[in-house]
Order: structure tokens, then C-alpha cells, then sequence
């Protein structure tokens, strides 16, 4: 009995062979399937993040009355916000400001124009809303320059407002995806306080010369483009400097304070709507868009790793831990103030808000609500322009 069933066991040991192969090939199949597609999930979310953004459009028009000078936008959760903004346009005008709203339902608002639209216009549905308010230093009314910063990566353009007697700057820092038009709304609010501002350019932001891989350091070396700034600033008569950053602008602000050699003439920091960690970033994006947290998880790894830039595309490794800045608050030495709506809808102020709580001594923080991303002057002008004013006064920081 025994030997027949050893017979038994022999006849179907090849027929067993063969099929726990044949099962462990298809599940190495799969795993290195899986392995592969979270590989590319991961090189193509890194890719992303360091690549320069082009603006994409974000709400529809729906109807224009010109006869009214009325635009009726696609409900978003900008487009219904209080305030004044902007909208870039394709077809007899590319760029549009925006006035209060006037009426609104489930789908659509409808706002009043503040740049008249002629009956004649036409202009395609696709458009994309704005807090920038004023695209052009010109409709500021109020006398500039355009300048020129020498950097390492070649001649920036810059637009300087010159004001007061010349002692006291503000360097106005743009951020990912945006230009130095994004700044402009900010001038108004220093060049009556008699600080003259310098409205910086940077390295792959279209207007400033390209580097050699054409993609964002998210600060890591776009810090050096606005430190030329400085050294031009100081060599015009700046004595004190106050950088001002907005979005990927403030973590560029940051790494400048943490860097610059030329640290002693900053006098202060002001960051709307700043990046101060960018993990916190791009894990709040990658779980909006519902990216695994293993693939989410590894692209910030390969962001970091030099043997992965071929792949993200990336001139070097970027090294997340010298880019947050809450981890690094010991090292600050400058007063900071943040302004940094709870509702902003992209870059979370949650780092925002442990900065405040690891550094109380150098940083104060506004907290807005309602208001979006780099959205706080359109919203609350009046409450952003006193909040700036009130902090410099408080610093110290005025022009003589």
C-alpha cells in the first residue's frame, strides 16, 4: 500500500512541478507588473512636480454682455470668491480684470468687468481665473525701470518702483508656474510706506534664462537668482531689505534667508501663501488627486536621489529635508510674517502653522479664511494691505 502510494506521489511530482512554475511565473509577472507601474507612477509625479506648469484653464465662459459689461463664469471655488481678480483669455483679448459678483447659481456666476469688453469682442470659452489683478507694471501709474540681474544662470529681468529715499527695499519673489506679474498687486501697498520695490525674475520661469535642465529646484538653487537681487539692491543704496514670497516664492524666500552671504542687510520676511515644507505639498496634492501613498511615497524619494534625475528629469537630487524650513526653525534669524488663508485649496497652511509654533519669537502669522491661494489681496485687501503695514511698523521697518 505503501509503496503505491509512493508510485502515486512520483507519477504527480512532474505534473506538480510544472504547475507551481508555472504559478510562480505568473505571480513574478504580476509583482514585477505592479513594481513597474508604481515605478512609473512615481518617476511621472516627480516629473511633474519640478517641471515648469503652464497655465491650464479652469472655468468656462458662459455668456458675455457687453452691452452690460457682464461675464458669466462655470461655478469653481474661485470664480464664486468675493473680491477683485483676473481672468486670462484667448481670441480679441488675452487678459481681462474682474470686478464683484453679482449673481450666481448651482452652476454658473456672473461678474461685473472692470476692463471693458467692445461689442465687437470675441473670446473663447476656455478661460483660466486669476488672482494676479494687474498683468503690466503700467497700470500701476506709478514710475519704474525695467532692470536686468546678473545670476549665475544669466540676466533676470526685474521691474523696479522706486520710492521713499531709496534706504529701504522690498524684493518681490513670484511663484511655480507664474511670472513677476503675479507681484504687482504689492507694490501699491510699499511704494506709499516709501520702500522701493524690486519685482525679481528667476531661472526657468520663462522670463529669466533657462538652466541647463530647464526644471525647478523648488528653491534648492533659485534662491541664488533673487541673492544676485540683493547684491543689485545693495549696490543701488539698499541698506535694509525685506523679501517678499509668494507661493513656491516663499520657500525661495526662506532658502535665501537661510543662505544668503548676504544676510545681514534682510531685515525681515513677508510669505503669502507660502510653501514651507514641501512634503506637507505634495502629499496633500497626491492625496486630492488620489495617488497611492507608496507611489506618492516614492516620488519624493526619487526626487532626492541623484541616480533618479535622468528619469525625474531634474538637474540633481533635491533634498527635502534642507527645504523644511520647519524642521530647520532653529536656524531662522529673521522675523517672518505669513499670511495664509485656512481655505487656500493648494498649498495647505498646516506647515504654515507649525512654523508659527516651533519660531513665535521671530514669526507672526495672519490667518485668513475663505480666501484661495494667493487670493488674500483680492479678497481682503484692506485687512492685507494693514496687516503688511502694521508688521513693518512693528519691526521697526520703515523708510526714512
Amino acid at each position: 500500500m505503501v509503496a503505491s502510494r509512493r508510485a502515486a506521489v512520483r507519477a504527480a511530482s512532474p505534473a506538480l512541478v510544472a504547475g507551481v512554475k508555472a504559478a510562480l511565473t505568473v505571480l513574478s509577472v504580476a509583482l514585477a507588473g505592479a513594481l513597474g507601474a508604481l515605478a512609473a507612477g512615481s518617476v511621472l509625479m516627480a516629473r511633474k512636480v519640478v517641471t515648469p506648469a503652464r497655465r491650464l484653464a479652469d472655468t468656462r465662459i458662459l455668456a458675455l454682455d457687453t452691452a452690460a459689461q457682464t461675464i458669466t463664469l462655470s461655478r469653481t471655488a474661485d470664480t464664486e470668491l468675493p473680491g477683485r481678480y483676473g481672468l486670462f483669455t484667448t481670441g480679441s483679448a488675452d487678459y481681462i480684470k474682474l470686478g464683484s459678483v453679482l449673481s450666481e447659481d448651482a452652476t454658473s456666476v456672473k461678474r461685473k468687468l472692470l476692463t471693458h469688453v467692445p461689442a465687437e469682442a470675441r473670446l473663447e470659452p476656455e478661460a483660466a481665473f486669476s488672482g494676479w489683478y494687474y498683468d503690466h507694471p503700467d497700470q500701476l501709474h506709478l514710475p519704474f525701470t525695467p532692470e536686468l540681474i546678473g545670476s549665475t544662470v544669466g540676466p533676470c529681468p526685474a521691474w523696479l518702483f522706486p520710492a521713499g529715499q531709496g534706504d529701504t527695499w522690498v524684493i518681490q519673489v513670484h511663484g511655480r508656474g507664474t511670472t513677476r506679474a503675479e507681484c504687482l498687486r504689492a507694490v501699491p501697498v510699499f511704494h506709499a510706506l516709501g520702500i522701493t520695490s524690486l519685482v525679481v525674475s528667476y531661472r526657468n520661469d520663462a522670463e529669466a534664462p533657462r538652466s541647463r535642465s530647464g526644471t525647478y529646484t523648488l528653491g534648492a538653487t533659485e534662491w541664488r537668482d533673487v541673492d544676485a537681487a540683493v547684491g543689485f539692491a545693495r549696490r543701488r543704496g539698499a541698506r535694509r531689505i525685506i523679501v517678499m514670497g509668494w507661493s513656491m516664492g516663499g520657500a525661495i524666500a526662506l532658502q535665501l534667508s537661510l543662505n544668503s552671504p548676504h544676510a545681514d542687510a534682510i531685515a525681515g520676511l513677508i510669505l503669502e501663501s507660502p510653501v514651507v515644507d514641501w512634503r506637507t505639498v505634495l502629499s496633500y496634492h497626491a492625496r486630492a488627486e488620489r495617488v497611492p501613498g507608496a507611489v506618492s511615497r516614492l516620488a519624493m524619494e526619487a526626487l532626492q536621489v541623484e541616480w533618479a534625475s535622468p528619469l525625474t528629469r531634474a538637474s540633481a537630487g533635491i533634498r527635502l529635508d534642507q527645504l523644511d524650513v520647519v524642521a530647520r526653525a532653529a536656524e531662522l534669524r529673521h522675523p517672518i510674517l505669513i499670511l495664509h488663508s485656512d481655505d487656500d485649496g493648494f498649498v495647505p497652511s498646516d506647515a504654515s502653522h507649525r512654523l508659527l509654533a516651533a519660531r513665535p519669537d521671530l514669526v507672526e502669522m495672519q490667518v485668513f479664511e475663505v480666501a484661495r491661494h494667493t487670493k488674500l489681496w483680492n479678497y481682503d485687501q484692506e485687512r492685507w494691505s494693514s496687516s503688511i503695514g502694521a508688521w513693518l511698523a512693528s519691526q521697526g521697518i520703515t523708510a526714512d
